[in-house]
């Protein structure tokens, strides 16, 4: 049994901790290690894993060894397999402990992209202070990177659900929806969204009805303000037109897969509810988080590039354009309405898209591989 220790940093949002704890479940129970995950917010841990503590330093969920990172850091012996997730600076004295072995593997787990230069970044070694080395580690849609968190039986797990009606409508009553005949169902999380109102527009004066489920987010606000409610809480609803939104709690991680799953598009943030998205085999939309210099842009059209590539022109431009519109903040009254004419085409895409990144080797089994190729180089 090898021993990994994961150190996450939350910053503002649920992507960091939320591909963490993926991933740290997926490598105890697929793989047989035995990891720690260091996490400095157990308050958002909590979130994702209800049965969890934010006020207890050591606790062990699913296999995993969950540990309060905090200052000063307890004197422990670091693992066979050291991660730092998104650039997160490790404890010093966790480092310098790393020294008395240099059979020691540290990855820079790094932020998923479609840009052309990650896979000739992938696995690149980055030399450190007295002897160590660490190697960037780069998730991916392409061969040549480190591929994308995927457990063994998803899929499966999220076609039988598909295809069992009476188990969709069971766990949507558990969230007080009831889903209406004929009735175009939309999950909603994203960061603040200034063209929100005009999708709602839109999706009031539809000649099709749509449900619209919102898990508690940032969004809530901007769906108050088109409301006129000062508060929305998980269980109200609330109706115009055609539009029917759903306010619901924030899901633990296996219920929000189970939302994706009932849902005809998912529109999604950042990184890990994006991943999840595209296994639920069906439409998205993606809310990339905002960087500096409009930096997040590029990362956009790499994957709208990639995503497009076996898409029809017209297909491909009312998909992009969808896109580029809700994550300007501007446009999406104009670019729903085209987007639905190539309605059909991407929804079997979808399925095709899930089909072909299925494919590759996932996220842990890339990063067991690597291991297991630097333990022999190493020796």
């Amino acid at each position: 049994m090898v021993r990994w220790d994961i150190f996450c940093s939350v910053v503002d949002n649920y992507g960091d901790i939320g591909v963490t704890w993926r991933l740290a479940r997926q490598l105890a129970a697929e793989q047989g290690h035995a990891v720690r995950l260091w996490v400095d917010e157990l308050d958002a841990f909590v979130r994702l894993c209800p049965a969890a503590s934010a006020s207890t330093e050591w606790q062990r969920h699913s296999g995993v060894e969950v540990l309060h990172w905090r200052e000063p850091f307890p004197a422990v012996e670091p693992a066979e397999v050291v991660i730092e997730a998104f650039a997160c600076q490790l404890p010093p004295s966790y480092i310098q402990a790393m020294t008395d072995d240099a059979r020691r593997l540290w990855l820079n787990l790094e932020y998923l992209s479609a840009e052309d230069w990650i896979a000739g970044c992938h696995g690149l070694p980055s030399p450190q202070p007295d002897g160590l080395q660490k190697f960037f580690f780069f998730p991916g849609f392409v061969a040549g990177t480190g591929g994308l968190l995927r457990e063994a039986e998803l899929l499966a797990r999220r076609r039988a659900f598909q295809a069992d009606a009476s188990a969709q409508q069971a766990f949507l009553q558990s969230l007080g929806v009831v889903r209406a005949a004929d009735t175009r169902l939309i999950s909603l999380f994203a960061y603040e969204n200034a063209g929100l109102a005009g999708w709602l527009d839109a999706l009031a004066a539809g000649a099709q009805a749509t449900q619209l489920l919102v898990p508690q987010g940032k969004i809530l606000a901007d769906l108050q303000a088109w409301l006129g409610d000062a508060q929305l809480a998980p269980g109200d609803q609330r109706r115009r037109g055609d539009l029917q939104i759903h306010v619901l709690p924030f899901l633990a991680q296996d219920d929000y897969d189970r939302l994706l799953w009932c849902c005809d598009l998912n529109a999604v943030r950042g990184e890990d509810s994006f991943i999840r998205a595209q296994w639920a085999g069906r439409p998205l939309l993606w809310h990339i988080y905002p960087q500096e210099e409009g930096a997040h842009w590029n990362k956009l059209e790499a994957f709208l590039a990639l995503y497009g590539a076996e898409l029809p022109s017209h297909v491909a431009a009312a998909h992009a354009a969808w896109w580029r519109a809700w994550n300007a903040g501007e446009g999406m009254e104009q670019a729903w309405p085209e987007l639905l004419r190539t309605w059909p085409v991407l929804q079997q895409h979808a399925e095709r898209w899930c089909d072909s990144q299925a494919a590759r080797p996932d996220l842990a089994t890339a990063l067991e591989q690597f291991y297991l190729n630097w333990l022999s180089y190493a020796a």
